[in-house]
C-alpha cells in the first residue's frame, strides 16, 4: 500500500511541474479518496517544512464538471469561516483542472473508527462523545451565527487534527440561504451520495425546500444519523426517512449510550419543525447531569481552554482529573492537546507549577525521541530559571524521569548555573534536594565544574546548620569519589571524610566511615596506612556503638587490603647484609602482648651490648686512658683539632691515619672496630681517632652522678648533677611525658639556635684543656663506671651514629609525620654545629622547669654530637 501510495505522489508531482503550477507544498503520501471528487494527502509547506495536508479537486473530465462547482464553494467557505471547530485553511492553488486546498494536517474520520472498535467500551463512549461535542459546537455556530446550513454531515466531512480532536470539514455544499444562487438549494441534489443522508423534507421536496426552513433542520437529521453510524458502524442505515417515517425501536440502540437515546431520537424526527436542533442537542449534554457535562475529555479541554482564568480550586481540581485518567486518554490527545496547554501554563510558574510538572513529563513520555528536546526539554530547561521554589523543588523532585535526556553542553552551560543557587537558600528543603540532585547531573558535569566549583559548593554545605544536608553531602562525595580527577582525590576525599566523622551527628560519622570504605580504590595502600587509618582510628572508641561498630568494619578493610599488599612486598629493602659483628637485627619472633614487646626490645638492646662487650677486646685495660676508645666510629674527630679560643667556635682539622695494622696499646683492633661502628661501610675507614673518647667519658661521668642513690632531690654541691634513686631521668620512664618537646620532636623540626646564655658554658667545655689531658680524665672516669652505665653509652653512642637501627631499619620515616622536612636520614655532613658541654645547675632544690631545662641541655648536646660527626665524615669525603 505505502509503495502505491508513493507512485500516486510521484504521478501527482509530475503533474504538476508539468503544468508550470508553483506548488508552496510538496505532496507526500496519499491518505484517502473522498466519493470521487476530492483525494486527501499529506503533504509538507516549502517555506518552514511544517506538516500540512492538501485536498486536490480535479474537474477536468468533462463528466466531472459538477465537483469544480463544489471545490470552488469549500475553497470560498473555507477562506471566510474561521473556528477551533472547523478545518482551519492556510493556502490555496488554482487551475483550470485543479483546486488544491491546503489546511492543518488531518486524517479522515472514516480511517480512525476502526482502530477504536477494539478499545475499552467506556474508552470509546469517552471518545466518541467527545468527538460529538466538538461537532455539535461547530453546528451551532454555522446554523447560529452564520445563519447557514452545512448540508453534508458525514463521517466523511469530518477529520482528526494530530491532538485527536474532530474538526468539521466537507464545506462542497455549504450556504446561506441568503446568497444568490447557493449550492446546496440549487445544485445539492447532484452532489454524489447526497440522498444517504438527506431529511424527509428533502426527499419529498427536493433540496430547495431547504430554504424556508430554519438552517438547522437539515444539519440535525444528519447529526442523528452521524450519531447512530459512529457508536453502531456494522449496522444498517435508519429508515426514518422514508414513508411512513417511524421512530428508531429500542433494538436499534446498539451501543449508543441509554442517556443520548431519548435525545437521539428526537435528532430523526421527520417534521422539520419539531425536530431537535444541534444547538438544544449541545445544550442538553451540557446540562449539569448531561451526557456531554460528565464527559473526561470534554471536562479537560474545558479546563485547558480556561485554565488561565480558572481559580486555584478550579485549577488543583483539573490537575487532579488529569493525573487519575491519563492512562486512559488517547495518546495523541495527551501529547498534542493536553501537554501543550499545561507547558502553556507552566511558563506563568505560580503555585501550580510544581503541580503541572509532573504531569508535563508524564503526558510527554508519549513524544518521540526525536521531538522530546524541542518539546519537553526546551520549557523544562528554563523553569530552571524561575524564582518560584514550589518549581524549583518540582524540577529536582522529579529529575530522574529526564535527566537521561539531557546533554553535557545542557546541564553545564544552562543548568549548573541556576541549580547552584540552590546550595545557599534559606529553604533546608531546597539545599537538601540541591545536594541529592548533584549525583544525577554530575556525569553531564564538564570537569571544571566537576572538580572545582562543585567541590567549593559541597564544602560549604558540609558545614550546613541541618545534620540531614551534612551527612548527604558525605554520601554524595563518597559516590563522587571514583569520579574526580586523580590529584583532586588526594586532596578532598581525606578531609572531607575526616570531617564528617568528627560531627556531631551520628549518622554523619557513620556516612563519613562507609565513604572511606566505599572510595578504598581511590586511595593507595601506602595512603591507607598513613592517612585514612590515622584519621579514622578515633572512631573506633566512639560513644556511639554503631559507629565503633562501622569502624571496626572500615578497619577491617583496609588492613585486609594492606596485608594483601604487603605479602607482595619483598622481606628488607637492604640490599647487602650486615658485616660480622654488625648490629643485630631486631627478633624475628612476633609478639601478642605489649609486656612482651617491651621485653623482646629490652632483651634485644642487652644482648647485643653484651655480645660486644664479652668480647676478646675487653680483655685490654680500660683504664688506661691513652688508649682508650670504646666502640668509637672512624669518623670520631681528633680533639686535638679543636680550637682553644675562647668564644669561638672553628672547623675541626683531622690526623692522617697510618696505614700499618699493628693495634695501639689498650684499643681494639682495627678489624673489631671496623665491625663495631654503625655506618661503617660508607664511612672512610682511615680516619684518626679523636674527640669521641673523650665525649663519652663526659657522658659516663653525667649519668654516673645522676644515678647516684640518694635520698633526696637535691642536686649535689660537688658536681651540681641531680641525685636521684631512679634512672638518669628522674622516672621510670625513658621519656618525661610532662616534657612534650623531649619526645622525638626533635627529628621533626629544624634545629633550634643555641641562646646566647647557653654559649658560654659551651665553649668553656670545648676550651677546657687538651686532648690528652681530658682523655686520661675521662679514662679514670670510665674505670670507676657500673656496666650498666657502660651499656648507657654505648646505647647513646650508636644511637647518635646510626639512628636508622633504633627505628627499625627503614629507609625512611613516614611523611604524614614530618619526617621529610629534615635532613636526619640524609646527608650526615651538611649541617655543622659544635658540641656543648655539660654546664651543671646550681646547688637548689630541682623543680619540674629545671628537670625541663636540663633535659633540654641533653636534646641539644647529643644533636651538637651528631652533626660534628657528619661534618667530619664530609671533610673525610673530600679529602
Amino acid at each position: 500500500m505505502d509503495y502505491l501510495r508513493t507512485l500516486g505522489s510521484v504521478a501527482v508531482s509530475t503533474l504538476v511541474q508539468k503544468s508550470g503550477l508553483n506548488l508552496p507544498f510538496s505532496l507526500g503520501s496519499k491518505l484517502a479518496q473522498v466519493e470521487a471528487h476530492f483525494t486527501l494527502y499529506d503533504a509538507t509547506k516549502r517555506d518552514d517544512g511544517s506538516p500540512v495536508s492538501v485536498f486536490e479537486y480535479e474537474f477536468g473530465d468533462t463528466s466531472r464538471r459538477a465537483t469544480k462547482l463544489f471545490a470552488q464553494n469549500s475553497l470560498r467557505k473555507l477562506r471566510t469561516t474561521r473556528h477551533p471547530d472547523i478545518l482551519k485553511f492556510m493556502d490555496a492553488v488554482e487551475s483550470e483542472t485543479t483546486i488544491y486546498i491546503l489546511t492543518e494536517r488531518v486524517r479522515p474520520l472514516s480511517s480512525v473508527l476502526p482502530q477504536y472498535s477494539s478499545k475499552n467500551p467506556q474508552e470509546r463512549e469517552d471518545w466518541l462523545l467527545w468527538g460529538l461535542h466538538r461537532i455539535s459546537v461547530a453546528l451551532t455556530f454555522l446554523n447560529d451565527q452564520c445563519l447557514s446550513t452545512h448540508g453534508k454531515l458525514t463521517p466523511h466531512s469530518i477529520f482528526l487534527s494530530p491532538s485527536g480532536e474532530w474538526k468539521l470539514g466537507g464545506f462542497e455544499l455549504l450556504s446561506n440561504s441568503k446568497d444568490e444562487g447557493a449550492v446546496l438549494y440549487t445544485t445539492g441534489g447532484l452532489f454524489p451520495g447526497s440522498s444517504s443522508w438527506a431529511p424527509p423534507e428533502v426527499k419529498k421536496s427536493g433540496w430547495s425546500s431547504l430554504k424556508d426552513l430554519d438552517p438547522a433542520s437539515a444539519d440535525s437529521y444528519a447529526l442523528g444519523l452521524l450519531l447512530h453510524s459512529v457508536f453502531n458502524p456494522s449496522h444498517p442505515s435508519l429508515l426514518t426517512a422514508e414513508p411512513p417515517h417511524s421512530p428508531p425501536p429500542a433494538s436499534s440502540r446498539g451501543a449508543i449510550p441509554a442517556a443520548i437515546f431519548p435525545v437521539f431520537k428526537k435528532l430523526l424526527n421527520p417534521n422539520p419543525k419539531g425536530r431537535l436542533s444541534a444547538k438544544a442537542f449541545l445544550e442538553i449534554g451540557m446540562a449539569e447531569s448531561g451526557f456531554f457535562s460528565n464527559n473526561r475529555l470534554v471536562i479537560v479541554c474545558a479546563g485547558l481552554d480556561n485554565f488561565a482564568l480558572a481559580s486555584e480550586a478550579e485549577k488543583n481540581q483539573l490537575l487532579r482529573t488529569l493525573k487519575e485518567s491519563a492512562s486512559s486518554f488517547p495518546p495523541e490527545f495527551a501529547s498534542y492537546r493536553v501537554l501543550p496547554s499545561l507547558l502553556s501554563a507552566l511558563e506563568f510558574g505560580g503555585a501550580s507549577g510544581a503541580s503541572i510538572l509532573p504531569l508535563v513529563l508524564q503526558f510527554g513520555n508519549n513524544i518521540g525521541p526525536e521531538d522530546y528536546t524541542k518539546v519537553i526539554l526546551a520549557p523544562i530547561i528554563k523553569l530552571f530559571a524561575s524564582p518560584d521554589r514550589g518549581t524549583r523543588m518540582a524540577l529536582l523532585e522529579h529529575l530522574p524521569e529526564y535527566v537521561d535526556k539531557l546533554d553535557k553542553k545542557t546541564v553545564s552551560d544552562k543548568i549548573f548555573s541556576h541549580l547552584q543557587l540552590g546550595f545557599s537558600d534559606t529553604v533546608p528543603l531546597i539545599r537538601e534536594a540541591t545536594v541529592k540532585s548533584i549525583i544525577l547531573l554530575a556525569p553531564k558535569l564538564s570537569d571544571r565544574l566537576l572538580n572545582n566549583d562543585l567541590l567549593r559548593l559541597l564544602a560549604k554545605t558540609q558545614t550546613d546548620a541541618e545534620p540531614s544536608i551534612r551527612t548527604n553531602t558525605c554520601i554524595l562525595i563518597g559516590r563522587l569519589g571514583p569520579t574526580l580527577g586523580y590529584n583532586t582525590k588526594r586532596k578532598v576525599l581525606v578531609p572531607a571524610f575526616s570531617r564528617a566523622l568528627k560531627d556531631s551527628f551520628i549518622h554523619a560519622r557513620v556516612a563519613g566511615l562507609m565513604a572511606f570504605m566505599a572510595t578504598i580504590d581511590c586511595f593507595e595502600v601506602s595512603e591507607l596506612a598513613s592517612k585514612v587509618i590515622p584519621n579514622m582510628a578515633f572512631t573506633l572508641v566512639d560513644e556511639e556503638k554503631l559507629v565503633r561498630d562501622q569502624a571496626f568494619k572500615a578497619l577491617d578493610l583496609f588492613v585486609k587490603k594492606i596485608e594483601e599488599y604487603a605479602s607482595s612486598m619483598p622481606e628488607t629493602a637492604i640490599i647487602n647484609e650486615n658485616p660480622p659483628g654488625g648490629p643485630s637485627p631486631l627478633p624475628a619472633t612476633l609478639v601478642d602482648s605489649a609486656a612482651g614487646a617491651a621485653g623482646s626490645l629490652a632483651g634485644w638492646a642487652i644482648s647485643s651490648l653484651s655480645k660486644k662487650i664479652a668480647m676478646a677486646d675487653l680483655q685490654a685495660p680500660i683504664n688506661s686512658a691513652a688508649g682508650f676508645a670504646i666502640d668509637r666510629s672512624t669518623s670520631a674527630p681528633n680533639p686535638s683539632s679543636m680550637s682553644n679560643n675562647i668564644g669561638e667556635i672553628s672547623r675541626p682539622t683531622f690526623s692522617k691515619p697510618t696505614n700499618s695494622s699493628q693495634t695501639l696499646p689498650g684499643s681494639y683492633e682495627p678489624s673489631k672496630i671496623q665491625a663495631m661502628q654503625l655506618g661503617a661501610r660508607q664511612a672512610t675507614a682511615k680516619l684518626a681517632f679523636g674527640v669521641l673518647p673523650n665525649e663519652l667519658a663526659d657522658e659516663i661521668d653525667e649519668d654516673k652522678a645522676w644515678a647516684t642513690p640518694s635520698s633526696s632531690s637535691h642536686l649535689r654541691s660537688d658536681t651540681g648533677h641531680l641525685a636521684t634513686g631512679h634512672n638518669p631521668w628522674g622516672t621510670d620512664d625513658l621519656i618525661d611525658v610532662n616534657a612534650d618537646e623531649d619526645d622525638w620532636s626533635a627529628f621533626e623540626s629544624a634545629p633550634v639556635k643555641t641562646p646566647a646564655a647557653a654559649v658560654e658554658p659551651i665553649i668553656s667545655s670545648l676550651s677546657g684543656g687538651t686532648g690528652s689531658s681530658r682523655m686520661a680524665d675521662r679514662g679514670s672516669q670510665i674505670s670507676q663506671a657500673t656496666p650498666k652505665q657502660l651499656g648507657n653509652v654505648a646505647m647513646s653512642t650508636q644511637r647518635a651514629q646510626s639512628p636508622a637501627l633504633f627505628s627499625g631499619g627503614t629507609k625512611s620515616p613516614p611523611d604524614d609525620l614530618g619526617w621529610d622536612a629534615v635532613d636526619t636520614w640524609e646527608s650526615p655532613a651538611e649541617k655543622v654545629t659544635p658540641p656543648s658541654a655539660y654546664a651543671p645547675p646550681s646547688q637548689a632544690v630541682v623543680s619540674k622547669e629545671e628537670k625541663a631545662l636540663e633535659m633540654a641541655r641533653r636534646k641539644e648536646e647529643r644533636r651538637q654530637r651528631i652533626a660534628l660527626l657528619k661534618e667530619q665524615k664530609k671533610i673525610a669525603g673530600k679529602t
